[in-house]
């Protein structure tokens, strides 16, 4: 998966197509990311004691990967995401608009 834990993404499909945040998780088996403030669902709980009050949680649900792309650092504008081999032979990756270091 190209896209890391902390990077800030752009959603380019679905109900909140336009939004931008941060991953907050990745779970690579399934394909999804977490994006903060996107993608936000209710869970209702029971309550658990006698006399307690059901809750309403609000969460962020998982995005499939292909939902999401990466801002470019440079440009401010959502690009796809290359490697890079270093003269130090370390595998870096790169944004194909700008070119620059992610």
């Amino acid at each position: 998966m190209k896209i890391k834990k902390g990077d800030t993404v752009k959603i380019i499909s679905g109900k909140d197509k336009g939004k931008t945040g941060k991953i907050i998780q990745i779970f690579p088996e399934a394909n999804k990311v977490v994006v903060e403030g996107a993608n936000t669902h209710w869970r209702h709980l029971k309550p658990r004691k006698q006399g307690e009050k059901g809750q309403r949680v609000e969460y962020a649900a998982p995005l499939h990967v292909a939902k999401v792309m990466l801002i470019d650092p440079k440009t401010g504008r959502e690009t796809r995401i290359g490697y890079k081999m270093l003269a130090t032979g370390e595998k870096v990756r790169i944004a194909k608009r700008s070119g620059e270091v992610v």
